[in-house]
Protein backbone atom coordinates (compact mmCIF):
# COMPACT_ATOMS: atom_id res chain seq x y z
CA UNK A 1 0.00 0.00 0.00
CA UNK A 2 2.86 2.35 0.90
CA UNK A 3 4.61 1.37 -2.35
CA UNK A 4 1.56 2.17 -4.45
CA UNK A 5 1.26 5.53 -2.68
CA UNK A 6 4.90 6.30 -3.51
CA UNK A 7 4.33 5.36 -7.13
CA UNK A 8 1.44 7.81 -7.28
CA UNK A 9 3.75 10.54 -5.95
CA UNK A 10 6.70 9.69 -8.16
CA UNK A 11 4.81 9.39 -11.43
CA UNK A 12 3.58 13.03 -11.51
CA UNK A 13 7.08 14.17 -10.56
CA UNK A 14 8.65 12.10 -13.33
CA UNK A 15 6.05 13.35 -15.78
CA UNK A 16 6.82 16.97 -14.85
CA UNK A 17 10.55 16.42 -15.28
CA UNK A 18 9.94 14.74 -18.63
CA UNK A 19 7.69 17.61 -19.71
CA UNK A 20 10.28 20.21 -18.72
CA UNK A 21 13.04 18.28 -20.48
CA UNK A 22 10.91 18.02 -23.61
CA UNK A 23 10.10 21.73 -23.56
CA UNK A 24 13.78 22.57 -23.13
CA UNK A 25 14.76 20.30 -26.01
CA UNK A 26 12.10 21.81 -28.29
CA UNK A 27 13.19 25.36 -27.39
CA UNK A 28 16.84 24.48 -27.93
CA UNK A 29 16.09 22.96 -31.33
CA UNK A 30 14.10 26.06 -32.31
CA UNK A 31 17.08 28.27 -31.43
CA UNK A 32 19.46 26.04 -33.40
CA UNK A 33 17.21 26.17 -36.46
CA UNK A 34 16.83 29.94 -36.13
CA UNK A 35 20.60 30.36 -35.80
CA UNK A 36 21.11 28.39 -39.01
CA UNK A 37 18.60 30.60 -40.83
CA UNK A 38 20.39 33.68 -39.49
CA UNK A 39 23.76 32.32 -40.66
CA UNK A 40 22.36 31.55 -44.11
CA UNK A 41 20.63 34.93 -44.49
CA UNK A 42 23.75 36.80 -43.41
CA UNK A 43 26.02 34.86 -45.75
CA UNK A 44 23.59 35.46 -48.62
CA UNK A 45 23.66 39.16 -47.88
CA UNK A 46 27.46 39.20 -47.73
CA UNK A 47 27.67 37.30 -51.03
CA UNK A 48 25.58 40.01 -52.69
CA UNK A 49 28.01 42.79 -51.74
CA UNK A 50 30.84 44.27 -53.74
CA UNK A 51 34.38 44.08 -52.39
CA UNK A 52 34.19 47.76 -51.50
CA UNK A 53 30.95 47.26 -49.52
CA UNK A 54 32.42 44.30 -47.65
CA UNK A 55 35.35 46.51 -46.73
CA UNK A 56 32.88 48.98 -45.22
CA UNK A 57 30.66 46.44 -43.50
CA UNK A 58 32.73 43.51 -42.25
CA UNK A 59 34.97 43.60 -39.16
CA UNK A 60 36.76 41.05 -37.02
CA UNK A 61 34.61 39.71 -34.19
CA UNK A 62 36.87 41.20 -31.53
CA UNK A 63 37.16 44.62 -33.20
CA UNK A 64 36.27 47.44 -30.80
CA UNK A 65 33.78 48.68 -33.42
CA UNK A 66 31.40 45.91 -32.29
CA UNK A 67 30.70 47.83 -29.09
CA UNK A 68 30.41 51.21 -30.83
CA UNK A 69 26.64 51.46 -30.72
CA UNK A 70 24.25 54.40 -30.49
CA UNK A 71 20.74 55.44 -31.44
CA UNK A 72 21.31 59.10 -32.36
CA UNK A 73 21.75 60.49 -35.90
CA UNK A 74 25.52 60.26 -36.53
CA UNK A 75 28.12 58.86 -38.93
CA UNK A 76 28.20 55.06 -38.81
CA UNK A 77 30.27 52.15 -40.07
CA UNK A 78 28.60 49.42 -42.08
CA UNK A 79 26.84 48.80 -45.36
CA UNK A 80 24.32 51.61 -45.74
CA UNK A 81 20.96 51.14 -47.48
CA UNK A 82 21.78 54.11 -49.69
CA UNK A 83 24.60 52.13 -51.34
CA UNK A 84 22.58 48.98 -52.10
CA UNK A 85 21.22 47.97 -55.49
CA UNK A 86 17.99 46.02 -55.95
CA UNK A 87 19.38 42.53 -55.35
CA UNK A 88 21.34 43.71 -52.30
CA UNK A 89 18.24 45.34 -50.84
CA UNK A 90 16.33 42.09 -51.33
CA UNK A 91 19.07 40.20 -49.50
CA UNK A 92 19.08 42.81 -46.73
CA UNK A 93 15.30 42.56 -46.40
CA UNK A 94 15.49 38.77 -46.15
CA UNK A 95 18.20 39.11 -43.51
CA UNK A 96 16.21 41.56 -41.39
CA UNK A 97 13.00 39.55 -41.69
CA UNK A 98 14.97 36.58 -40.32
CA UNK A 99 16.48 38.52 -37.42
CA UNK A 100 13.20 40.18 -36.39
CA UNK A 101 9.73 38.86 -35.78
CA UNK A 102 7.13 40.02 -38.29
CA UNK A 103 5.95 42.58 -35.74
CA UNK A 104 9.51 43.71 -34.99
CA UNK A 105 10.37 44.12 -38.67
CA UNK A 106 7.21 46.14 -39.24
CA UNK A 107 8.14 48.46 -36.36
CA UNK A 108 11.68 48.99 -37.68
CA UNK A 109 10.30 49.93 -41.08
CA UNK A 110 7.83 52.33 -39.44
CA UNK A 111 10.68 53.97 -37.50
CA UNK A 112 12.66 54.39 -40.73
CA UNK A 113 9.63 55.99 -42.36
CA UNK A 114 9.51 58.59 -39.56
CA UNK A 115 12.76 60.04 -40.94
CA UNK A 116 10.71 61.35 -43.88
CA UNK A 117 8.25 62.90 -41.42
CA UNK A 118 11.13 64.60 -39.58
CA UNK A 119 12.53 65.87 -42.88
CA UNK A 120 9.21 67.66 -43.49
CA UNK A 121 9.05 69.04 -39.94
CA UNK A 122 12.70 70.10 -39.71
CA UNK A 123 13.19 72.03 -42.94
CA UNK A 124 16.86 73.05 -43.07
CA UNK A 125 17.46 71.17 -39.81
CA UNK A 126 20.94 70.24 -38.59
CA UNK A 127 20.50 66.49 -39.18
CA UNK A 128 20.18 64.60 -42.45
CA UNK A 129 16.81 62.89 -42.02
CA UNK A 130 16.93 60.06 -44.51
CA UNK A 131 15.32 56.57 -44.27
CA UNK A 132 18.22 55.31 -46.41
CA UNK A 133 20.81 56.01 -43.67
CA UNK A 134 20.51 52.64 -41.93
CA UNK A 135 23.44 50.27 -41.73
CA UNK A 136 24.12 46.54 -41.50
CA UNK A 137 27.48 45.53 -40.04
CA UNK A 138 28.89 42.00 -39.65
CA UNK A 139 31.60 41.02 -37.18
CA UNK A 140 33.47 37.77 -37.72
CA UNK A 141 32.56 34.93 -40.08
CA UNK A 142 28.93 33.75 -39.79
CA UNK A 143 28.74 30.04 -39.01
CA UNK A 144 27.34 27.52 -36.55
CA UNK A 145 30.75 26.95 -34.93
CA UNK A 146 32.24 30.46 -35.07
CA UNK A 147 32.05 33.66 -33.02
CA UNK A 148 30.25 36.35 -34.98
CA UNK A 149 27.79 39.20 -34.59
CA UNK A 150 25.44 41.40 -36.57
CA UNK A 151 24.40 45.00 -35.95
CA UNK A 152 21.50 46.85 -37.56
CA UNK A 153 21.54 50.52 -36.74
CA UNK A 154 20.48 54.02 -37.68
CA UNK A 155 18.61 56.88 -36.04
CA UNK A 156 16.30 55.39 -33.40
CA UNK A 157 17.14 51.78 -34.31
CA UNK A 158 20.03 49.92 -32.66
CA UNK A 159 19.97 46.11 -32.61
CA UNK A 160 22.82 43.74 -31.80
CA UNK A 161 22.90 39.95 -32.12
CA UNK A 162 25.89 37.88 -31.00
CA UNK A 163 26.64 34.19 -31.65
CA UNK A 164 29.34 32.18 -29.88
CA UNK A 165 30.06 28.71 -31.30
CA UNK A 166 26.35 27.94 -31.62
CA UNK A 167 25.84 28.23 -27.84
CA UNK A 168 22.90 30.61 -28.14
CA UNK A 169 21.70 33.95 -29.46
CA UNK A 170 22.43 37.13 -27.50
CA UNK A 171 20.08 39.89 -28.65
CA UNK A 172 20.86 43.01 -26.67
CA UNK A 173 21.27 45.95 -26.52
CA UNK A 174 17.95 46.42 -28.31
CA UNK A 175 16.76 49.97 -28.93
CA UNK A 176 13.69 51.52 -30.54
CA UNK A 177 12.92 55.22 -30.74
CA UNK A 178 10.01 57.12 -32.19
CA UNK A 179 10.05 60.80 -33.10
CA UNK A 180 7.33 61.88 -33.30
CA UNK A 181 5.79 59.42 -30.83
CA UNK A 182 2.51 60.40 -32.50
CA UNK A 183 2.55 62.07 -35.90
CA UNK A 184 0.49 65.25 -35.61
CA UNK A 185 0.19 66.35 -39.24
CA UNK A 186 0.45 65.17 -42.82
CA UNK A 187 -0.32 61.88 -44.53
CA UNK A 188 0.87 59.81 -41.57
CA UNK A 189 -1.10 61.77 -38.99
CA UNK A 190 -2.09 59.58 -36.02
CA UNK A 191 0.77 57.08 -36.53
CA UNK A 192 2.10 55.78 -33.19
CA UNK A 193 4.90 53.28 -33.83
CA UNK A 194 5.40 52.41 -30.15
CA UNK A 195 1.76 52.75 -29.07
CA UNK A 196 1.56 49.38 -27.31
CA UNK A 197 4.71 49.98 -25.27
CA UNK A 198 3.23 53.28 -24.04
CA UNK A 199 -0.38 52.23 -23.57
CA UNK A 200 0.23 48.95 -21.72
CA UNK A 201 2.48 50.68 -19.18
CA UNK A 202 -0.07 53.46 -18.68
CA UNK A 203 -2.79 50.85 -18.18
CA UNK A 204 -0.67 49.31 -15.44
CA UNK A 205 0.15 52.52 -13.57
CA UNK A 206 -3.45 53.76 -13.69
CA UNK A 207 -4.68 50.42 -12.28
CA UNK A 208 -2.69 50.84 -9.07
CA UNK A 209 -4.39 51.74 -5.80
CA UNK A 210 -3.10 54.53 -3.55
CA UNK A 211 -0.81 52.26 -1.54
CA UNK A 212 0.66 50.75 -4.71
CA UNK A 213 1.14 54.19 -6.27
CA UNK A 214 3.16 55.27 -3.23
CA UNK A 215 5.62 52.46 -4.05
CA UNK A 216 5.57 52.48 -7.83
CA UNK A 217 5.48 56.19 -8.72
CA UNK A 218 8.49 58.33 -7.85
CA UNK A 219 7.84 61.98 -7.03
CA UNK A 220 10.90 63.32 -8.84
CA UNK A 221 11.49 65.30 -11.99
CA UNK A 222 10.96 63.32 -15.17
CA UNK A 223 14.37 62.47 -16.67
CA UNK A 224 15.23 63.97 -20.04
CA UNK A 225 16.31 60.58 -21.39
CA UNK A 226 16.81 56.98 -20.38
CA UNK A 227 19.41 56.74 -17.59
CA UNK A 228 21.56 54.11 -19.30
CA UNK A 229 21.95 56.04 -22.55
CA UNK A 230 24.24 54.20 -24.96
CA UNK A 231 26.55 52.80 -22.29
CA UNK A 232 28.50 49.76 -23.44
CA UNK A 233 27.86 47.93 -20.17
CA UNK A 234 25.15 48.58 -17.57
CA UNK A 235 24.20 47.28 -14.15
CA UNK A 236 20.95 47.40 -12.20
CA UNK A 237 19.50 50.81 -11.38
CA UNK A 238 18.13 51.54 -7.91
CA UNK A 239 15.58 49.14 -6.46
CA UNK A 240 12.65 51.53 -6.55
CA UNK A 241 9.24 50.53 -7.82
CA UNK A 242 6.56 48.01 -7.07
CA UNK A 243 7.39 44.31 -7.17
CA UNK A 244 5.52 41.82 -9.29
CA UNK A 245 4.53 39.89 -6.17
CA UNK A 246 2.77 42.98 -4.78
CA UNK A 247 0.46 43.30 -7.79
CA UNK A 248 -2.94 41.65 -8.08
CA UNK A 249 -3.51 38.98 -10.70
CA UNK A 250 -4.80 41.41 -13.34
CA UNK A 251 -1.90 43.79 -12.80
CA UNK A 252 0.58 40.94 -12.98
CA UNK A 253 -0.80 40.00 -16.39
CA UNK A 254 -0.49 43.60 -17.59
CA UNK A 255 3.16 43.72 -16.49
CA UNK A 256 3.87 40.42 -18.24
CA UNK A 257 2.15 41.75 -21.37
CA UNK A 258 4.44 44.78 -21.30
CA UNK A 259 7.58 42.65 -21.04
CA UNK A 260 6.31 40.34 -23.79
CA UNK A 261 5.54 43.30 -26.06
CA UNK A 262 9.11 44.63 -25.85
CA UNK A 263 10.56 41.12 -26.28
CA UNK A 264 8.30 40.37 -29.24
CA UNK A 265 10.41 42.44 -31.63
CA UNK A 266 12.69 39.41 -31.68
CA UNK A 267 11.91 36.09 -33.37
CA UNK A 268 9.77 33.79 -31.25
CA UNK A 269 12.67 31.54 -30.22
CA UNK A 270 14.68 34.53 -28.96
CA UNK A 271 11.73 36.17 -27.23
CA UNK A 272 10.88 32.90 -25.49
CA UNK A 273 14.51 32.53 -24.42
CA UNK A 274 14.35 35.98 -22.80
CA UNK A 275 11.08 35.23 -21.01
CA UNK A 276 12.33 31.85 -19.80
CA UNK A 277 15.41 33.52 -18.30
CA UNK A 278 13.20 36.03 -16.47
CA UNK A 279 11.01 33.26 -15.07
CA UNK A 280 14.08 31.29 -14.03
CA UNK A 281 15.46 34.29 -12.13
CA UNK A 282 12.06 34.73 -10.52
CA UNK A 283 9.18 37.02 -11.44
CA UNK A 284 8.39 38.04 -7.85
CA UNK A 285 11.26 40.54 -7.61
CA UNK A 286 10.70 42.16 -11.02
CA UNK A 287 9.95 45.83 -10.35
CA UNK A 288 7.92 48.44 -12.21
CA UNK A 289 8.75 52.12 -11.71
CA UNK A 290 6.93 55.15 -13.13
CA UNK A 291 7.88 58.84 -13.12
CA UNK A 292 5.76 61.72 -14.43
CA UNK A 293 2.18 62.24 -15.53
CA UNK A 294 -0.26 59.48 -16.37
CA UNK A 295 -2.35 61.34 -18.96
CA UNK A 296 -1.59 61.12 -22.69
CA UNK A 297 0.66 63.99 -23.68
CA UNK A 298 2.28 64.40 -20.27
CA UNK A 299 5.99 63.71 -19.93
CA UNK A 300 6.65 60.31 -18.41
CA UNK A 301 9.24 57.60 -17.84
CA UNK A 302 9.07 53.99 -16.74
CA UNK A 303 11.31 51.02 -16.26
CA UNK A 304 10.91 47.31 -15.67
CA UNK A 305 13.87 45.71 -13.91
CA UNK A 306 14.65 42.16 -12.84
CA UNK A 307 17.76 40.36 -11.65
CA UNK A 308 19.13 40.03 -15.17
CA UNK A 309 17.40 42.59 -17.40
CA UNK A 310 16.24 46.18 -17.69
CA UNK A 311 13.61 47.82 -19.88
CA UNK A 312 13.85 51.61 -19.90
CA UNK A 313 11.40 53.99 -21.60
CA UNK A 314 10.98 57.74 -21.68
CA UNK A 315 8.73 60.19 -23.50
CA UNK A 316 9.83 63.67 -22.48
CA UNK A 317 11.59 65.36 -25.40
CA UNK A 318 9.96 67.45 -28.15
CA UNK A 319 6.97 68.42 -25.99
CA UNK A 320 6.58 64.88 -24.68
CA UNK A 321 6.27 63.43 -28.16
CA UNK A 322 9.55 61.55 -28.57
CA UNK A 323 10.08 58.02 -27.23
CA UNK A 324 13.25 56.11 -26.37
CA UNK A 325 12.92 52.43 -25.43
CA UNK A 326 15.74 50.02 -24.63
CA UNK A 327 16.19 46.42 -23.46
CA UNK A 328 19.48 45.62 -21.70
CA UNK A 329 20.78 42.33 -20.28
CA UNK A 330 23.20 42.96 -17.44
CA UNK A 331 25.35 39.90 -18.10
CA UNK A 332 24.31 39.21 -21.68
CA UNK A 333 24.73 42.45 -23.64
CA UNK A 334 26.93 41.86 -26.70
CA UNK A 335 27.00 38.14 -25.83
CA UNK A 336 29.20 38.53 -22.74
CA UNK A 337 27.49 35.63 -20.99
CA UNK A 338 27.90 33.36 -24.03
CA UNK A 339 31.58 34.28 -24.36
CA UNK A 340 32.13 33.59 -20.65
CA UNK A 341 30.32 30.23 -20.92
CA UNK A 342 32.46 29.28 -23.90
CA UNK A 343 35.73 30.03 -22.16
CA UNK A 344 34.58 28.19 -19.04
CA UNK A 345 33.74 25.16 -21.18
CA UNK A 346 37.15 25.31 -22.88
CA UNK A 347 38.92 25.65 -19.54
CA UNK A 348 36.96 22.72 -18.14
CA UNK A 349 37.85 20.47 -21.07
CA UNK A 350 41.43 21.49 -21.78
CA UNK A 351 42.55 23.37 -18.68
CA UNK A 352 43.11 27.10 -18.12
CA UNK A 353 45.25 28.96 -20.61
CA UNK A 354 44.30 26.77 -23.59
CA UNK A 355 44.54 28.64 -26.89
CA UNK A 356 41.82 28.08 -29.49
Amino acid sequence: MIASHLVRLVRPCCFLLLLLATQFAVAQQARIELTQRMVDATNSFLASLTEFQRGKGVYAFDDEERLNWHFIPRDRNGVVYKSMDGSQRAAAQQLLQTFFSAKGYQKTEAVRALESVLAEIEVNGRFDRDPELYYITVFGTPGMDTDWALRYEGHHLAFNWTFVRGMGIASSPQFFGSNPAEVQTGARRGTRVLAAEEDIARRLVTSLDDAQVATAVLEVDVPRDIFTGASVEVGPLDESGIRYRDLDSRQKQILLSLIEEVASAQPEAVAEQRLAAIRQDGLDEVRFTWIGGTERGEGHYYRVQGDGFLIEYDNTQNNNNHIHLVWRDFAGDFGRDLIRMHYQAVASEFGPGHQH
